[in-house]
Parts: structure tokens; C-alpha cells; sequence
């Protein structure tokens, strides 16, 4: 093969293929996607390694651990002479940033989407609860005048979107559950940039959500533990309604 020919061969092959430090991630990432859409259904076994590495003109040892790869988000299990087997469902580790969008990407994207939200709407309710007995006056005043900004925002959805984040931030904080707080920030940064979830927002729709907000802000500010975690819940869930776009009805959300 002469070098013109080497060149056209290159020039041919995916970009990340050029990249050996990413391969290994690169090859994980498209197996995690046939995956997620079926094309190695669960209980069935992987191709065997010299397939995978002439699907992806890999070598074994990139093969090997992108399948590493995969045990470690639940998509797979490896057994000595048995092979590799693509795992139930139930084991998936949706909290992966891969396993997540790949899921939210498939038809039934929206039943993942819907237990996100159903996720948050558990997890912030409670810290709401709890951010009610504990704020202090100048978390509070941080509260208030996230909401007072964002009536002012409401024809700018994106810089709108960073104080709804902030707001969100202050109640979790406030509560003091580190644990709820980053499973919560965790499933937020992986569906931010993701038009399924964020939809296609508005004037009215930024309006309807800072009422959200100001009725949250007003129960923690009266010290209502009760009334700050239904208005979180109810928050939460018609803020998604109002975004959600697609068919069935969401039946997970339901109480």
C-alpha cells in the first residue's frame, strides 16, 4: 500500500479511531448504545472479542477494557468461559452519564425522563422539609432575591435557567443532606443540555415556574415544613408536565 493510499485509508476511518487514548472510552461508549437500543438484547452474549475488534479496528487490549467499561456500569457480566453477557435492565446503572443519555435517547426515553423527575420531586420535597426548620435569615434573603431576579428574567430563558438552578441549589443547601443534594445535582448534569427535558422554554412558561419558586420561598421564609415540601412536589411536577413532550400519559408521576 503506498502512502497515498495509507492517507485515503485513515481519512476513511471514524476521528476517534485516530485518537489511542480515547479508544478504549470511544468503543465503550458505542457499546453502551447498542446496548441501550437493543442491538445485543439482554441475556444475550457480546460478539466474541476478534469480532468486536474488526467491528471497531481495535486491538484486544482496547476491547478488554471497554468491556471493563461496561462491568462497571452493570450493562455486562463476565464469565470465565462462558463470555460476556449483556445483563437484565433492572442492573443498568442509570446514575452513569453514558447509560443515561443513551436510555433518554430510545423511544421510551420519556419513562427514564419521568422517573428523574419523579426522583427529584422525592429528594427535593424533603429537603424543602427540611430547609424550612433550619433557614437562617440571610439564606432567606438569598432566596428572595433569586426570585425577585428571575421575574425580572423571564425573557431570557437562559440566564433564567442558571437562577432556577441557584434557587434549587440555596433549598438543598439550606437542608444540609450532601447526599440528596449531589444525586440530585448528578441526574441535573446529565439531562441540562438535553432538549427532551429542557423543552422549548418561553415567557409563560419561566412566569409559571418563578410562581413555583416565590410560593417554595414564601413557605421555607414562614417556617411551614409541611407547605414547602408540597410546594416543592408541586413545583417539580407541573414544571415537567408543562416541558414533557410525547405520547402516554405519565402515569409514573402519578401519586
Amino acid at each position: 500500500m503506498t502512502a497515498s493510499d495509507q492517507a485515503a485509508a485513515a481519512e476513511a476511518l471514524p476521528q476517534w479511531t485516530r485518537r489511542p487514548a480515547n479508544l478504549a472510552s470511544a468503543v465503550a461508549g458505542e457499546l453502551v448504545a447498542r446496548i441501550v437500543r437493543g442491538v445485543y438484547p439482554e441475556g444475550t452474549p457480546l460478539p466474541p472479542e476478534p469480532a468486536l475488534c474488526e467491528t471497531f479496528s481495535v486491538s484486544r487490549t482496547v476491547v478488554r477494557e471497554a468491556v471493563k467499561m461496561l462491568q462497571e456500569k452493570g450493562l455486562v457480566q463476565v464469565r470465565q468461559g462462558a463470555g460476556t453477557t449483556v445483563t437484565p435492565r433492572a442492573m443498568w446503572n442509570l446514575l452513569d452519564g453514558l447509560v443515561l443519555a443513551a436510555s433518554i435517547a430510545e423511544q421510551d426515553g420519556l419513562d427514564v425522563l419521568d422517573d428523574l423527575v419523579v426522583t427529584r420531586r422525592l429528594l427535593e420535597s424533603d429537603m424543602a422539609h427540611v430547609a424550612a426548620r433550619s433557614a437562617t435569615d440571610v439564606l432567606v434573603a438569598e432566596m428572595q432575591a433569586l426570585v425577585d431576579r428571575m421575574d425580572e428574567l423571564v425573557d431570557d430563558h437562559v440566564t433564567y435557567a442558571d437562577h432556577d438552578r441557584a434557587f434549587h441549589d440555596v433549598v438543598m443547601r439550606t437542608s444540609g443532606n450532601r447526599i440528596a443534594r449531589a444525586v440530585v445535582r448528578a441526574l441535573e448534569s446529565q439531562v441540562i443540555n438535553t432538549a427532551r427535558y429542557m423543552g422549548q422554554p418561553h415567557r409563560e412558561q419561566c412566569i409559571a415556574s418563578n410562581r413555583g419558586h416565590r410560593q417554595i420561598y414564601e413557605r421555607i421564609a414562614a417556617r411551614d415544613p409541611a407547605g414547602a415540601a408540597e410546594a416543592m412536589f408541586t413545583h417539580i411536577t407541573q414544571a415537567w408536565l408543562v416541558r414533557r413532550d410525547g405520547p402516554g400519559e405519565p402515569v409514573r408521576l402519578h401519586r
